[in-house]
């Protein structure tokens, strides 16, 4: 059976790209660990609009977190180690491992992570586009 998208109409050129990231983006909502919050912040003088991640990550340190850009996407990865010294009378916090993703548009800036009271929270920028106007000559075909 094929799928057919909204993208296959012959009206939508080049949004193959667009179909591609929807579906990363579709597969990776199921997971809801580590909950996260996406908010906006006012706009600055220096920068336009500030966009921040905030992600609760309790019981993770800086050395067990990593924040980077893979292939357009913001990846951010927590890797917790079994503590093998510990005798539990109740274990009621598991020592997990995460990967979470956000696909970024084209032009987004990671200006920087921060972990602070469980919560690591990561700022981006989206710059004003340049607004481009660009007019196209007709020939004669004669």
């Amino acid at each position: 059976m094929t799928r057919v998208s909204a993208f296959s109409s012959p009206f939508m050129l080049g949004f193959d790209d667009i179909e591609r990231v929807l579906d990363r983006v579709s597969k990776a909502a199921n997971d809801g660990y580590p909950p996260y919050n996406i908010e906006r912040l006012p706009a600055s003088d220096e920068q336009g609009e500030v966009i921040r991640i905030t992600l609760a990550v309790a019981g993770f340190t800086r050395d067990q977190l990593d924040v980077s850009v893979e292939e357009s996407q913001l990846v951010i990865r927590g890797r917790q180690q079994e503590d093998k010294t510990r005798q539990y009378l109740h274990r009621g916090i598991a020592a997990r491992q995460f990967q979470r993703a956000f696909v970024l548009a084209e032009g987004i800036e990671i200006l920087g992570a921060d972990l602070r009271d469980g919560l690591l929270s990561i700022d981006l920028a989206r710059p004003e586009p340049e607004r481009i106007v660009r007019r196209i000559e007709i020939s004669a075909g004669d």
